[in-house]
């Protein structure tokens, strides 16, 4: 995602010093659905050495196309799409010298049906299985999602709850300008004199409502459905007069993610396998007077801008590749293990089922919490019925990179 540069702050700050004085890591935040990837608060940064260590370590097994699970049953034509929305993503990084002439190629055929798909994706990539560190090749799959919440531009009853942009005192700071191994590593921050501290956290920014109205974009009538938005990165508001607009991830506070789900669990008001979004909804409502001591007890807090929706339904969120997601055809990864941009072949189960739900998608978005190599997080779409899928979704699956000749590591 698109990040202001803080050129005034970065030009008062030892970058050498602050790395000296980090500790080791912390938990990342959670997903932020259509966000970019997340780091730790600026007094608590990784080791230099372990990032290292993990950035370098891209298990990838060469795999035959006979060993992706259902690769011949997929509709592999509504992967297309999105897969030329791939190759304009990634015209902009790095890798593109990889992938110009599969991509060159793609643009020049004209609505392909499934078997010229299924014979392009075969001739022109390779198929890689993602396999952990441990040597196993199953992951977590989670789902996410673009809720709808009701809005207004001005503040009154029931619209209370603030939706702010990005504060011009949050400062962020790109590790790899220091050392090359912290790629995609950031720290977010704020200056206090000429010390770089942590940003506010969710319950010192909840209780400041008066610093920030300059900032206020609109005001939405649920502080929970307002959570799981910053939880998604995402989303529409309908405003009073039939009007919609999107909310897009702008940026985050740099602090980690505490699951408030697993704060219920803890706490022994619900069992792990209760814990979902609708149930945490439910808890919410039966304990109004609770909702903003549970929420504060995450400290991670997301930032959005706004956006104008286009067509009669708009296209799908931008993710972190900067094109719009495609519902059940796109994922978010870790950027580490899975080239922002590829072709996946995911074989996982439907949310609280063992039917199997085997697609090719396109890894075209990130977040804080998506960490580790075998792990994916589905994009549903749009609106309740999508929410419900992605509520629900904690499956197990295996993932297959396809990659041109010459893109995979040695």
């Amino acid at each position: 995602m698109i990040r202001k540069s803080q050129s005034r702050c970065l030009v008062t700050i030892s970058l050498v010093a602050l790395l000296a004085a980090c500790s080791t890591t912390t938990k990342p935040p959670a997903s932020s659905g259509t966000g970019s990837v997340e780091c730790p608060p600026a007094p608590v940064c990784p080791a230099a050495p372990a990032i290292a260590a993990r950035a370098d370590a891209r298990p990838l097994q060469p795999a035959r196309w006979s060993d992706l699970p259902g690769w011949n049953d997929d509709d592999v034509a509504a992967a297309w799409p999105p897969f030329l929305q791939s190759c304009r993503g990634l015209a902009s990084r790095p890798q593109w010298p990889q992938w110009k002439a599969v991509c060159d190629e793609a643009r020049g055929m004209e609505a392909p049906a499934v078997p010229a798909v299924r014979r392009f994706f075969e001739s022109r990539l390779q198929p890689w299985l993602l396999t952990n560190p441990d040597g196993s090749s199953r992951g977590l799959v989670t789902g996410y999602y673009e809720p709808l919440l009701r809005g207004s531009r001005t503040r009154g009853k029931p619209y209370l709850q603030a939706v702010l942009g990005v504060p011009p005192d949050l400062l962020t700071i790109d590790l790899a300008s220091v050392l090359p191994e912290l790629k995609n590593m950031r720290l977010r921050g704020r200056l206090q004199g000429n010390k770089v501290v942590p940003y506010f956290s969710r319950a010192e920014i909840s209780s400041r409502d008066n610093d920030h109205v300059d900032r206020v974009l609109l005001y939405v009538d649920d502080p929970v459905e307002f959570f799981f938005l910053q939880v998604q990165g995402s989303g529409r508001v309908q405003l009073p007069d039939g009007s919609k607009l999107r909310l897009a991830y702008a940026d985050q506070n740099g602090h980690p993610y505490q699951s408030i789900g697993r704060v219920l669990v803890d706490r022994g008001e619900m069992s792990l396998e209760q814990a979902s979004m609708s149930s945490i909804k439910q808890w919410a409502r039966a304990n109004p007077g609770r909702v903003s001591e549970l929420l504060n007890a995450n400290p991670s807090y997301v930032f959005f801008r706004e956006e104008t929706l286009r067509g009669k339904d708009g296209d799908g969120p931008k993710g972190a590749l900067g094109v719009p997601l495609t519902p059940e055809r796109s994922i978010a990864v870790d950027p580490r293990h899975v080239t922002l941009g590829a072709p996946v072949f995911l074989a996982t189960t439907l949310p609280d089922s063992a039917q199997p739900w085997r697609r090719l998608v396109m890894a075209q978005d990130t977040g804080g919490a998506i960490r580790g190599v075998v792990r994916a997080d589905l994009f549903w779409g749009f609106g309740a019925a999508a929410g419900n899928q992605a509520g629900r979704m904690k499956q197990q699956g295996q993932m297959w990179v396809l990659l041109p000749a010459g893109a995979a590591p040695p």
